[in-house]
């Protein structure tokens, strides 16, 4: 396979600018373009929504997604995956929205370890969304299911949400698993569902 010319002179000419400005460069930055294997140490965590006084909602009430929120544990869009989504309200009305249950347990299990500007101390509510209905349930008021056949938005185990525990017993009955309380849902348990484990803020 041949390249167009251009595209090897192009390519010629911006290696020898490279070349010509490695000296040029502060030592620290010298070094850091020879760094080795890229690793997950450095993760850009999605900012919080700010409060939008002008929308009508009291500052703890649970936010629509905005479709370019972003999770802070995965980094997907919970606003595609909608009935899987969950959010957190902080005191200053700012809200971070989670693609799932497992992944706002995550953040709510942290203790405040973390890349984001908030820690669970910070928190005045937290939602998830009801998996028939669609509607924002409490989370500590929620019933979980664990161990069913239905995959979460990135194919794994999660925990879909009902605001009933009659609705999470039926749930089961058709897909299988154990109706969890919010208290029940242990570190220990999210830790073994965490497909996240590797992304480390």
């Amino acid at each position: 396979m041949h390249l167009p010319a251009n595209l090897i002179l192009l390519g010629g000419a911006a290696t020898v600018v490279a070349i010509a400005a490695y000296p040029l460069l502060p030592p620290g930055q010298q070094a850091s373009l020879n760094a080795g294997p890229v690793t997950n140490e450095l993760c850009i965590v999605a900012p919080a929504t700010p409060y939008d006084a002008s929308s009508g909602l009291a500052m703890r009430a649970p936010k629509s997604i905005p479709v370019d929120a972003r999770c802070p544990i995965c980094g997907m869009y919970p606003a595609r995956t909608p009935r899987w989504a969950a959010q957190t309200v902080f005191q200053d009305g700012a809200s971070h929205f989670f693609d799932t249950p497992v992944d706002l347990f995550v953040f709510l299990q942290r203790s405040g370890r973390g890349r984001t500007r908030y820690a669970p101390a910070d928190i005045i509510a937290s939602y998830v969304t009801d998996f028939e209905t669609g509607q924002w349930i409490e989370a500590q008021h929620a019933f979980f299911v664990q161990g069913s056949t239905t995959m979460g938005p990135m194919r794994g185990a999660d925990l879909p949400a009902f605001s009933t525990r009659a609705a999470a017993d039926a749930f089961t009955r058709g897909q299988g698993g154990t109706t969890l309380e919010f208290k029940q849902v242990t570190p220990e348990l999210i830790q073994s569902m965490n497909r996240n484990t590797h992304h480390r803020h």
